[in-house]
């Protein structure tokens, strides 16, 4: 502060540095809600992550005009009055509308990744209802399969017969040779179909806990951090008026 010259540069560096982080922060968030599709809710989880995680640019921002305003002021270049050109008081009504914003955003957030995890879970249920009637239906086929002779007794045709060369004659035999093995242990499809339906469950007990897991994290990361950007732009917000009305004073 002994270089007034420098200081009054310093103040109006950390201004200008301050409204760009403020506008250019506002520019991006506009741009985030393109398309502005505000009903979707997949829109809403995605522009939230991307809104809060970019919640940080403006406070440092408007700590910038703040210190640059604070070194104007030690050098007599500020009066402290409350002005509508003065950018502290733009800087903290922006504050506290940010701090508006995530507050809300919390339970906003937090109800949109609950639906989202539902709709995951009942997706993954169905998808688990396909493959168990798949299951059912090809099974159903073999165990028809084996005990149709005619069909068999066609396979052995087609296999000796030289009807079918190459690739799908390797496949036609490889059939064969599973229903002989089938056939000769009547046990094998069950034990092949209760091995089949296990892994369906393990899939699908992985794929839900899955869903669970990046709902939980979604949320302890989002919802705590919009929350400390509430709380951070309520108070700037906030004591910048008192700041300003008790200067004004």
């Amino acid at each position: 502060m002994n270089n007034p010259a420098f200081s009054g540069f310093a103040s109006l560096a950390l201004k200008v540095v301050g409204l760009i982080l403020i506008v250019s922060s506002i520019v991006d968030y506009i741009i985030l809600a393109i398309p502005f599709n505000p009903l979707d809710q997949d829109w809403q989880i995605s522009f939230t992550n991307q809104f809060v995680d970019r919640g940080i640019i403006p406070m440092v921002g408007i700590g910038f005009i703040i210190a640059g305003y604070w070194i104007g002021s030690a050098i007599g270049d500020s009066n402290g009055k409350i002005s509508l050109s003065d950018l502290r008081f733009w800087s903290f009504l922006f504050a506290s509308v940010l701090g508006l914003i995530f507050l809300l955003l919390v339970p906003l957030h937090l109800s949109n990744l609950n639906r989202a995890r539902y709709e995951a879970l009942q997706q993954i249920e169905q998808q688990v209802s396909q493959a168990e009637s798949q299951i059912q239906s090809q099974f159903e086929q073999v165990n028809q399969l084996l005990q149709d002779n005619t069909r068999l007794e066609q396979l052995n045709q087609a296999i000796e017969g030289g009807e079918v060369e190459g690739a799908q004659l390797e496949q036609l035999r490889q059939i064969r040779e599973n229903i002989t093995q089938l056939q000769g242990n009547p046990q094998a499809l069950a034990e092949r179909r209760e091995e089949a339906q296990t892994q369906l469950v393990e899939r699908r007990q992985e794929a839900e806990r899955q869903a669970r897991t990046n709902a939980l994290k979604s949320g302890i990361r989002i919802g705590v951090s919009s929350f400390l950007l509430a709380v951070g732009y309520i108070i700037i917000g906030w004591l910048g008026f008192r700041s300003l009305a008790g200067g004004s004073r």
